[in-house]
C-alpha cells in the first residue's frame, strides 16, 4: 500500500512522519512518501501514480485547485470550497475530498472550545485554498461575522463570491486592522506568511481585543511569531498541529480502510520531528 504527498516545495511537510506513525501503529504493510511536483507536472504524475500502486495523495501547496480540476467526483465540501487536498485512486476514477474543513473545526473545538467561532467576528487572512476550508467551518460553526482580507483584494473577492455564507462574509482591504479586529472573537492566518522560508506576517495586535483567540494554522515553526506575540498580550492561542493530524484522518481512512486516532502521543512524534529539522 502507497500514499503520499504531493507539493512544491514539499520537504518540510510532516504529512510522512504523521502517516507513517499511524500505518505502524495498526501494523499496516505500507508507505507513506513526500512527492515533489512542480506545477506544470502535476496532472501528469496523477495519472502515473495510480500505475505504480498508489492508492493516493495529500495534496498541499500549489496543487489545491489543480486536484479540484481533474477530480472526477467530489464531496461535498470540496464543492463547496473549490479545492481538494485528498485524492483517491478508485480504479478508473479520482475521487477528491476536502478534509481541510473538517480539520481546522475539530482543532478549533479541541483547542479553543465548541463555541470559539461563535465569540465574535472571525477575522481571516490569506485567500487560498486553506482560508475557504477556514471560512466554510467557521460559518458553519456559528461564526456571525467573517471577515476576509488577503494582499491580493481581488482574490479575497472570488472567495466572497463563490462561497455560499450570504451577509456573514466581508471582504476588507489588508492594512486595515482596526476595523478588521473591532469586536473580534478570533484570528485566524491561512496565509504561508510566517512559515519557515516565507517571508514573515507583519503587523501588529493592538487592536485585536484581548479576549479573543488566535490561530495559526502554519506549523513549522510551531510557535510562529503571530502566535508568540498573540501569547505575550494574554491571547488564548491554536498551532497548525492540530489542523494538520485532524484533516488526516479521513484521508488515512480512504487510502488504507482504517480510522486512526489523533493522540497526544501523535502530537508529540511530531514535535519531535520539528525539533530534529
Amino acid at each position: 500500500m502507497l500514499a503520499g504527498v504531493a507539493g512544491w516545495p514539499i520537504h518540510q511537510s510532516l504529512s510522512p512522519v504523521m502517516h507513517n506513525y499511524w500505518l505502524r501503529r495498526h501494523g499496516l504493510n505500507g508507505s507513506y512518501v513526500a512527492l515533489p511536483i512542480a506545477p506544470e507536472h502535476f496532472g501528469q504524475c496523477m495519472n502515473v501514480l495510480p500505475l505504480m500502486g498508489f492508492a493516493g495523495v495529500s495534496v498541499t501547496v500549489p496543487h489545491k485547485l489543480a486536484a479540484f480540476a481533474l477530480s472526477s467526483s467530489l464531496d461535498a465540501d470540496a464543492e463547496a470550497t473549490g479545492a481538494v487536498n485528498t485524492l483517491v485512486f478508485a480504479g478508473n476514477e479520482v475521487r477528491g475530498s476536502n478534509t481541510d474543513v473538517r480539520g481546522f473545526a475539530a482543532s478549533l473545538a479541541e483547542s479553543l472550545g465548541e463555541n470559539a467561532a461563535k465569540a465574535g467576528a472571525a477575522v481571516v487572512l490569506g485567500a487560498g485554498g486553506a482560508a475557504r476550508a477556514v471560512v466554510l467551518a467557521l460559518a458553519r460553526g456559528g461564526a456571525p461575522e467573517i471577515r476576509l482580507l488577503n494582499r491580493t483584494r481581488a482574490k479575497a473577492e472570488a472567495i466572497a463570491s463563490s462561497l455560499k455564507v450570504p451577509g456573514r462574509l466581508a471582504v476588507m482591504k489588508w492594512g486595515e486592522w482596526k476595523r478588521a479586529f473591532d469586536e473580534a472573537g478570533l484570528l485566524v492566518n491561512t496565509t504561508s506568511l510566517g512559515m519557515v522560508g516565507k517571508p514573515a506576517l507583519e503587523f501588529d495586535l493592538d487592536n485585536l481585543p484581548r479576549a479573543a483567540a488566535v490561530a495559526d494554522i502554519v506549523y513549522n515553526p510551531l510557535q510562529t511569531a503571530l502566535l508568540k506575540a498573540a501569547s505575550e498580550r494574554g491571547h488564548r492561542t491554536m498551532d497548525g498541529l492540530g489542523m494538520l493530524m485532524h484533516q488526516a484522518v479521513p484521508a488515512f481512512a480512504g487510502w488504507f480502510g482504517i480510522t486512526p486516532s489523533v493522540t497526544p502521543e501523535l502530537r508529540a512524534e511530531l514535535v519531535k520531528a520539528l525539533s530534529n529539522a
